[in-house]
């Protein structure tokens, strides 16, 4: 019984949701903002249970749940950027009478996929873990039923994923048909013992590769990224576009890095040509975008170019170089989109670049907030994001891809223009009207938080970095 204490923060998660599920239920709908800080308080025993379990390793179910440092370290940091996600939504879905008790059940649930993704020792369960996120994540995109616009993305979110998820099983499916096994360090082991070129065994990694980079959002499988951000309610983007891609990568190093390890050679190259394309179209397209969301959509596919070039290293300092990018740019995301929050109000959305005008006009200090925030997605110090991209491609640079090293500084400069170009709008642009900044104190906290962090994290990225190495046996 001493081994299900690995599970405690996820069966606290489960039983913590039915209760605020429950609670839900018999309080009336001016009183739903109760529902969050309940499920805050879900999160925060979730975080007490997973810090308890630091230092701990051990596994479950025959090794199918695995705790390990890397697990820890990346729920810590989802269970941190979910509740920010969370703290970042009330007044918006309150402005827009779309409070419900089930956004925050669709979000804990989520979460809940995420940390089994990330403690996913078998295909299968992370497969399920997979699948009980994307689940969550089509309901939330289509959360405001009375939008046309919110329908469709998730229509095209749903049936994009329901494809990307049928690649992805039909590759687990034919591992296992091969190897004979569903437990990823069983999968290595096989391998291992038997490598011999089997042309089933690669094409069933090409499908899996196929699944992961459609749920990364990697290009050519980024289709649905910008229609869904663009699509989807603000503070939905803001869920997607932050925690999920911490899960796809701890889904991906538990595929390739820890079962498909003997294949290094195979999914080196094919992530090499994602890596490429996302950084080319995911920077160039940004360029000609005048809708913001969809903008940031385009730069999260040239951000995920720069995570896959920590994972083709295929060394223990590319993965830790890729974990750090990821969980930085999941802050570093949920700020940006945390600003859009702040300027928009009832019955009006700050979606286009043009929204930003005068913005250091109307709150220098938020406009500085988001001029750090962008400046990071560009990679310029004393930013995080510089650090992150500068370790990203350190790794690159150690296993002698130096051409692909500098494709990738060339393609960051000419993403940094359309970042200046964000920032020249703030602060040198005329607004045509303008309006009070009055979503409230807590949501200027927050975001306030969340801008520091982004800075905070450049200027000492050492403990963080620290982290992500240990996570690796580093």
């Amino acid at each position: 019984m001493n081994n299900y204490a690995l599970l405690a923060p996820e069966i606290f998660l489960v039983l913590a949701t039915a209760v605020v599920r429950l609670v839900d239920v018999f309080f009336l709908s001016n009183r739903r903002v109760l529902n969050l800080h309940l499920s805050l308080v879900a999160l925060l025993g979730t975080f007490v249970f997973l810090w308890q379990q630091s230092g701990t390793e051990g596994s479950l179910f025959n090794g199918a749940f695995v705790v390990d440092q890397l697990a820890t370290t990346l729920k810590l940091w989802i269970v941190l950027i979910v509740a920010g996600v969370l703290a970042y939504s009330t007044a918006y879905l309150r402005d827009r009478d779309i409070l419900k008790g089930e956004y925050y059940d669709l979000a804990t649930t989520g979460l809940l996929g995420m940390m089994i993704m990330v403690s996913s020792g078998s295909m299968l369960v992370a497969y399920l873990g997979l699948e009980m996120l994307s689940l969550s994540l089509y309901a939330m995109v289509a959360f405001n039923r009375d939008s046309a616009r919110c329908s469709e993305a998730a229509i095209k979110y749903f049936v994009l994923g329901a494809i990307a998820s049928g690649m992805l099983l039909y590759g687990v499916s034919m591992i296992y048909g091969i190897s004979g096994e569903l437990k990823f360090d069983a999968i290595a082991a096989s391998l291992e013992s038997d490598k011999k070129d089997n042309v089933a065994l690669l094409l069933g990694l090409a499908c899996v590769v196929v699944g992961l980079a459609f749920k990364l959002g990697a290009v050519p499988f980024h289709m649905w990224v910008p229609d869904v951000y663009d699509g989807a309610p603000t503070v939905v983007t803001l869920y997607i576009s932050s925690a999920p891609k911490i899960a796809g990568f701890a889904l991906a190093i538990r595929f390739l890095a820890d079962g498909l390890q003997v294949l290094q050679a195979d999914w080196q190259g094919m992530l090499v040509i994602l890596a490429v394309l996302s950084l080319a179209v995911g920077n160039v397209i940004a360029i000609a975008q005048t809708n913001i969301k969809r903008m940031l959509a385009y730069s999260t596919i040239s951000h995920v170019g720069f995570l896959m070039l920590g994972l083709l290293a295929g060394t223990s300092e590319g993965y830790a170089s890729a974990m750090f990018y990821a969980i930085t740019y999941a802050v570093t995301s949920l700020g940006g989109f945390g600003v859009l929050l702040l300027m928009s109000r009832r019955g009006f959305e700050a979606d286009q670049l043009d929204d930003l005008k005068g913005l250091f006009r109307r709150s220098p200090w938020f406009a500085l907030t988001m001029m750090v925030l962008l400046l990071s997605m560009a990679g310029v110090p004393p930013t995080v994001g510089f650090y992150a991209k500068l370790s990203v491609l350190k790794s690159v640079v150690a296993i002698d891809l130096v051409w692909l090293a500098l494709y990738a500084v060339v393609f960051s400069i000419i993403g940094a223009y359309y970042y200046l170009r964000a920032i020249k709008v703030i602060f040198f642009d005329q607004p045509e009207e303008i309006h009070n900044l009055d979503d409230g104190l807590a949501l200027r906290a927050i975001l306030s938080v969340n801008g520091l962090a982004v800075l905070g994290l450049g200027i000492f990225p050492g403990a963080l970095m620290a982290a992500c190495i240990a996570a690796f046996g580093g």
